[in-house]
């Protein structure tokens, strides 16, 4: 990374390097000789449309709007991109800045690119920054990704390609949150003409185009010959939606698709043992679990809350659901990622401890309540399970199966009871965990569905987010979460491994470990 003219005081920026360092080892993915493959670019073929199949349609691909990974894994680094990008490692390189510089606690100055055009003609450039940022952070604009840059006070244009970004508090995770999808940097022009059209019709400044969405079927998008970088090997990419695991892989088996990146734990070993499919697999940041809507009967009494955790046989879900695929969490944050501790212990299993407490919160003669989740397989199944074990308590479980779209506008406005749940971390650093999922402000879409609120964890994850003493930081998290689990806002279940379906015929595709799809130096044999 190139930094230049830094001035800053030795110790902030000892503790900044190290943040980012500590983030970058936390995240470095293991590889297996499916990864390498898939990873390889075998000489410099070019041309042809790449076919990802995928369970679910995107909802929205307006990067302010966008609060789920089908919806971003369309636009993040093939449209949109960011000042700056995580590597393969999750360290962070120059993107879209060519370089920064801390000028002290609360200011950074970004050098940007003066070569780059927006997919519309707009230029890039300083007062695209601004009002990309101005956009994103004016409360008319109501984006849930507003609070998780509450920090930025004021984007100020220096000159054409020069910005400053003004925070409120030192904040030592900034790099990691611009180079997520939140980050993207949207067309001045798109944003002054029409920015409700954003929603259905996304300009960025990325390596493709887009070119069509037909709602429920299929987004497709075309390489952008004037692109500023390395233009794609491909000529498109199709984004279909093909609800059936079945069909899906059918499709990769036969080769009228190239990619499924959502793939059924219980067919790993018939792709392992197919001459046309191949298996990438990588750990992830993202976790599983069961969570509570804190703010609804029952589940208002603490008590309730912790007789379904010690209900519910966690490692019985890993075995029988998931085929060990991921391990067993402890906390709603993976082990991956900066500010995890493995000194919070959840509820353990214990059938007898779970009625007491059921019946000292007046449910002696039982409960019943409804089980929300998606359409996905294994969370389907994982909700039978827990169907199964809460009867042992005298719980009755009806289960909620949704289309995923409907699912996060349930869960959005606070219209469940139980729902299983993930949180698919996309920066590596523990403030994305716990300000989305566990802050006050973040209740709803922001990310908080257990609309939890609890003014002492507020404090702590806000001291956190500013504090730049990494001991300190790493106690705070530590706290936070053991608080949480005292509360029973969640049970956590598992920490991701991320998995894709590919035909033998396309390499050089790779997952982050954020799930998102990276097809910039794809080949299509």
């Amino acid at each position: 990374m190139e930094r230049k003219k830094r001035s800053i005081k030795k110790g902030l920026l000892l503790v900044l390097i190290g943040l980012i360092l500590m983030v970058a080892q936390a995240c470095s993915t293991k590889s297996n000789s499916s990864n390498e493959e898939a990873s390889k670019t075998e000489g410099t073929k070019q041309g042809g449309t790449l076919n990802v199949v995928r369970l679910s349609d995107a909802t929205k691909l307006d990067p302010h709007f966008i609060t789920d990974i089908p919806s971003a894994n369309v636009v993040y680094q093939k449209v949109y991109q960011g000042l700056v990008v995580p590597d393969k490692d999750f360290k962070i390189q120059p993107l879209l800045a060519k370089e920064w510089t801390v000028v002290n606690d609360t200011t950074w100055e970004f050098k940007l690119r003066d070569d780059v055009t927006f997919h519309d003609g707009a230029p890039f450039n300083a007062e695209a920054v601004k009002a990309t940022f101005d956009r994103l952070l004016d409360p008319n604009t109501g984006s849930p990704q507003r609070e998780k840059f509450s920090m930025i006070t004021e984007v100020k244009v220096v000159d054409e390609y020069t910005v400053q970004l003004s925070l409120a508090y030192p904040y030592a995770p900034l790099l990691s949150i611009l180079a997520s999808q939140e980050g993207s940097i949207l067309s001045p022009k798109a944003l002054a003409e029409n920015p409700e059209n954003l929603a259905q019709h996304p300009v960025g400044t990325g390596p493709f185009v887009f070119e069509a969405w037909k709602s429920g079927q299929e987004i497709s998008l075309k390489k952008n010959e004037n692109y500023w970088g390395k233009k794609p090997n491909i000529d498109g990419v199709v984004f279909k939606v093909v609800p059936e695991d079945a069909t899906r892989l059918a499709m990769i088996e036969t080769g009228e698709a190239h990619i499924n990146d959502q793939v059924p734990v219980t067919e790993i070993e018939r792709i392992e043992a197919s001459e046309t499919m191949g298996l990438y697999r990588t750990e992830g940041l993202a976790v599983e679990y069961v969570g509570f809507n804190t703010k609804k009967k029952p589940f208002d009494d603490v008590k309730v809350r912790k007789a379904i955790s010690h209900a519910i046989e966690r490692e019985a879900i890993i075995k029988g659901v998931y085929n060990n695929v991921g391990t067993l969490a402890n906390v709603a944050m993976s082990p991956k990622v900066y500010g995890h501790s493995k000194e919070v212990k959840p509820y353990n299993y214990d059938l007898n401890e779970a009625k007491k407490l059921l019946k000292e919160a007046g449910y002696e003669n039982g409960l019943e309540l409804t089980l929300l989740t998606s359409d996905r397989k294994e969370r389907i199944n994982m909700a039978e399970v827990i169907q199964s074990q809460l009867k042992g308590i005298g719980v009755n479980v009806k289960i909620q199966v949704m289309e995923y779209g409907a699912y996060i506008e349930m869960a959005n406005n606070g219209e469940h009871d139980l729902f299983i749940g993930g949180w698919g971390n996309a920066t590596g650093d523990g403030d994305y965990n716990q300000y989305n999922l566990f802050h006050s402000a973040s209740q709803g879409p922001a990310g908080n569905h257990f609309y939890y609120s609890n003014p002492e964890v507020d404090q702590k994850i806000e001291a956190a987010r500013k504090e730049t003493d990494e001991e300190t930081r790493l106690k705070l998290y530590e706290e936070v979460m053991q608080m949480e689990i005292d509360e029973a806002v969640y049970i956590p279940i598992r920490n991701y491994e991320h998995m894709a379906a590919h035909s033998k015929n396309v390499s050089g595709f790779w997952l982050n470990a954020a799930n998102y799809l990276m097809i910039d130096d794809v080949v299509i044999k």
